[in-house]
Order: structure tokens, then sequence, then C-alpha cells
């Protein structure tokens, strides 16, 4: 049974799926969300980025968004799906953030095995997250945040005291890939140039925007985007200006950012600033 949650004000969305949405994967395609496979009571054959993996039961699987995910067989998990808006806009501790052990600061595949122990912690957090799934009210989305930053920072304990990975091959445009965007993480504040970025990994900037030819965003578009999605940040959980915002992403002129902003949101800062007053 799928649970959904979307969020008007900063087009945040988070869902809990089951085995229905995972065969929508039988043919491969990138994944697109943040991504939590958990296989339950049978072991579930995928293919991620090429490389055929069998996830065992009570082992949960994380997924970055420019990864490649085939579905095979197996039936009894759970998906829970989240985008950058959802859990990324709000501020966390390196380690357990968009960019830490689980997603884009690991090289390779992580996987948590849970033991009976963590099976039923996991279990009870997931009916916690159900509950509040069907519970609407203002303090929803922080809720929802709140639980999966717990999910995270459970996982990543456990994964950094069995260190649970599955190697990749290291030559795989994937690697590039994920080095770029965590790089990106890093620097997004003071570094706007996409040969900024391919200097950092050795490479030209016409090698990367060839490694991004399957992607639907290219270099340049991955770094605008993850400096509007600051900037919606900034103006959605703090009081500062358009310009002291544009100033603390890199521009110093808040006009810069304003044009980038609406070309990415088709409003301006302000504009949506006066947005989310009007819904609150």
């Amino acid at each position: 049974m799928r649970h959904t949650f979307k969020e008007f004000t900063s087009d945040a969305l988070f869902k809990i799926g089951d085995i229905n949405d995972l065969k929508s994967f039988s043919n491969p395609q990138q994944v697109e969300f943040y991504s939590f496979i958990w296989a339950n009571s049978e072991p579930i054959k995928l293919i991620i980025d090429s490389v055929p993996l069998t996830l065992q039961p009570n082992s949960i699987l994380a997924l970055t968004p420019i990864q490649y995910l085939q579905y095979i067989n197996g039936e009894d998990i759970v998906l829970y799906q989240f985008n950058r808006e959802f859990y990324c806009i709000k501020d966390h501790d390196q380690e357990v953030s968009c960019v830490g052990m689980l997603f884009f600061g690991n090289t390779n595949i992580p996987v948590i095995h849970l033991d009976t122990k963590e099976q039923q912690k996991f279990k009870t957090l997931h009916e916690v997250f159900i509950d509040e799934l069907e519970t609407e009210d203002n303090i929803q989305a922080e809720m929802l945040r709140m639980l999966m930053a717990r999910f995270i920072i459970k996982s990543t304990r456990l994964l950094k005291a069995k260190q649970g990975v599955v190697e990749t091959p290291k030559s795989s445009k994937v690697d590039l890939l994920r080095s770029f965007n965590f790089l990106v993480e890093q620097h997004f504040k003071s570094e706007h140039s996409v040969s900024f970025y391919a200097d950092q990994l050795f490479k030209s900037p016409k090698t990367l925007s060839n490694n991004f030819a399957k992607l639907n965003r290219s270099p340049l578009q991955i770094i605008h985007q993850r400096i509007v999605l600051e900037a919606k940040r900034l103006l959605t959980y703090t009081d500062k200006t358009a310009k002291e915002i544009a100033y603390e992403v890199g521009f110093d002129d808040a006009s810069h950012l304003s044009r980038l902003f609406k070309k990415y949101t088709s409003q301006s800062p302000s504009e949506f600033k006066k947005s989310l007053n009007a819904i609150s």
C-alpha cells in the first residue's frame, strides 16, 4: 500500500511503497529519488548500475537519485523514497545528510543488515511513519523529516559498525557522477562553474557533460538547482533577505540569484516568500 506526502511550499515529496512500486523498475531506469529498499522475509534480486545484487532478508539498501535500478524478483519489501526538498532542504550533520555515508559520501552500495533486535526497532519506526502519514496537520512535515533523520541515523550507525557495502566497479560512470554531486554539496556556495568541479575531478568540462548525457540534467543544471534549493531552504526557514541569501550562496548582486531562481521556479525570491506567507 502506498503512502505519499507532498508539501506545496517546498515541492517536498516523501512516499512509502511496496513491491508494486519496485516492479515498476522491471526495466532499468534511473532511481530519481533518495531511496531505501528494505527486504523483509525473502531475498530480493536486483541489478544496480549493471551490477547484480541479491538483497538478503532483513536488509536495507540505500540508493542515490543518479543510480540505475532494475528489479528481477522477490516480493516482500518496503520502499522509502524522498526528494532533495523533503530531507536535504533541512540542516543535518554531514554524516547523516544527503552527502553522508549512506549516499554520496560512499563510493560503494551501502547495505544495512538488521539483527532480530534491530528488526523490531525498524518495524516500530515504520509503524510511526505510517501513523504520521495518516495524520495531516501543520507539523506533519516536520515530524516526517524528524523520523527520516532518525531512520538515517540508525542506518548509518549500523553501517559504520558492520561496514556492509557492496563493491562496485571503480571505473563506473556512476562513481564520477556521485563524486561530482558530492563536490557540489561541498562547494556550491562559492563555486558556480563546471570547470572548477572538472578540475577537482581531473576531467575536462566536456568529459563531465558527456558522462551526464543519459541524465535529464547537465552538470551546470545540477549546480544551479542546488543553489536554488538552498535559496528555497533559507527563504522557507529563515528571515534572511533576498540580498543576504544571494550573498550566502555566492552572488555579489542579488539580481543574479533572482534571475536564476526565477528560471527554475517561475517565481522571484520575493514572490516565493510571499506565497509562503499566504499559505501560513
